[in-house]
């Protein structure tokens, strides 16, 4: 007996439900409804567990220092994604908070201004100032939205960076130092495992607030602002109260972030504070997933740790060809795709090379600055040629350049072809003049391809999974 056809359901989009049983399906679909189903309290234990065992594992100070700095930077993202990803509110003066925190403390525990507040007098106080700082400015930008929301807080933080550059109490860009490190009750916070642990103690704190927020009242009132004020401020929502305590929330805990990184660093400076950490902050919400609490921890620690890894050349290019490898597996469908393309760009590779050693030796006479064992296969396969870029790095002539700007163009060319064949047929020459690139300019320049792979990695997890890793997709009504 045949079924019956499927009947709509009354109060049910199809569409929408269609979509959540394909995405149940997939293996990134069971892991977020694992995620979002595990307690909150699993959750926190799972994240705090690693990092409380860290300090037992490693003997580098540079590794603790690295610990440390991924801390600051997860507070960062949990304070960013109150007013981005809770909110909605495109917030680009984040950053002024935390220089505003850090600056605070000098001013309150340091030789230079004279004064010795102990921290748990000192981290509470700063942390209202600066959430009052961030109500003062949400106030002229509480009717703003989008573009104009975020020329405004820009405007914020650029006011702030020329009053600290200049002012003389701040001692300008020579900034503050000789800082006195964190005392509590008497005991003063001396050694590196010491401030791990303090950074810790402050995440567990705030992630546990923040989640207490999210979903009390408030949280859901910042998500349905989030989805559509006009009908949040229909359902008799206070809007512009809603986005003024948004801002001084994400505030407070940017002052308490700033307040713990001063006496880390022993001294601030102007530069701690630029629109470089902004878009790295950032880029820590987008990756994770923007309202996700559990995302944007592991967005920020995922980010610091392969920034850190990429100063390495020998650990950045196993991460370079490890990144690609895996992309091409998560976005080509049908599976057997990546091994074919993977296989064909080697084959290119080949003949490229068999090529210019018979009609233009010097394009294998130069040498790659990559010491890692991959960096030595790959060079007898990418074209090396020679004097393309100098000692330091820098490229001698037209050929780097070219070959940086052809592989933008290409990339960009690529995601305009329609067929399915001429795509794969294109991608390999791409993914070989990637390579060429890598080994001849951007190992080179680690500063700059520090930048430019996590850029990478943030386009090609927009085209995948456009949401971020944790975040909830969202459907869109025009």
């Amino acid at each position: 007996m045949p079924e019956p056809p499927k009947q709509p359901r009354i109060g049910v989009d199809e569409w929408v439900a269609s979509a959540a049983e394909r995405r149940a399906r997939t293996v990134a679909g069971r892991v977020a409804d694992v995620v979002e189903q595990t307690p909150a309290a699993v959750k926190l234990v799972a994240f705090a567990l690693p990092f409380a065992v860290f300090p037992l594992l490693v003997e580098s100070d540079y590794l603790m220092q690295v610990g440390i700095d991924t801390l600051i930077f997860v507070l960062l993202a949990l304070g960013l994604n109150v007013a981005v990803g809770w909110v909605g509110l495109l917030d680009l003066g984040f950053v002024a908070f935390f220089g505003l925190g850090a600056y605070l403390y000098a001013a309150l525990a340091s030789e230079y201004a004279g004064r010795d507040w102990e921290a748990q007098f000192a981290i509470p106080a700063i942390a209202v100032a600066v959430a009052v700082t961030g109500f003062l400015v949400g106030l002229p930008s509480r009717r703003l939205v989008g573009d104009y929301l975020a020329i405004v807080t820009l405007f914020f933080l650029q006011m702030w960076l020329v009053v600290v550059i200049n002012a003389s109490f701040t001692r300008g860009p020579n900034g503050i130092s000789e800082i006195l490190p964190l005392e509590f009750f008497g005991r003063s916070v001396t050694s590196l495992d010491g401030y791990f642990y303090v950074a810790l103690i402050a995440f567990v704190a705030i992630f546990g607030v923040l989640y207490l927020i999210n979903q009390s009242r408030t949280g859901r009132a910042w998500r349905a602002l989030r989805e559509d004020e006009l009908a949040a401020e229909l359902m008799t929502m206070p809007v512009n109260r809603l986005k003024l305590m948004a801002f001084a929330v994400g505030a407070g805990v940017a002052g308490v972030t700033g307040a713990i990184f001063a006496p880390v660093q022993g001294a601030v400076f102007p530069a701690n504070f630029d629109l470089v950490l902004l878009i790295t902050v950032y880029a820590m919400v987008v990756l994770g997933g923007a309202g996700s609490l559990v995302g944007v921890t592991v967005g920020a620690v995922l980010i610091n740790a392969s920034l850190e890894a990429l100063r390495d050349p020998s650990d950045a290019s196993w991460l370079f060809y490890g990144v690609m490898i895996v992309t091409l597996v998560v976005m080509l469908r049908p599976r057997w795709l990546s091994p074919v393309v993977l296989g064909g760009t080697v084959v290119f590779g080949l003949a490229a090379h068999e090529l210019a050693e018979r009609w233009r030796p010097s394009l294998l006479g130069g040498t790659s600055f990559g010491e890692a064992r991959i960096d030595e296969l790959v060079d007898s396969w990418v074209l090396l040629p020679e004097n393309l870029v100098t000692p330091d790095g820098l490229p001698t002539g037209a050929m780097g350049r070219l070959a940086y700007i052809g592989l933008i163009a290409a990339i960009l060319g690529l995601t305009l072809v329609r067929s399915r064949l001429w795509r794969m047929i294109g991608l390999v020459p791409v993914l070989y003049l990637a390579a060429f690139v890598w080994e001849n300019l951007l190992l080179a320049q680690p500063a700059v391809a520090r930048f430019v792979l996590i850029g990478a990695m943030l386009v090609a997890l927009m085209a995948a999974r456009p949401q971020g890793l944790f975040g909830k997709q969202r459907v869109e009504i025009a």
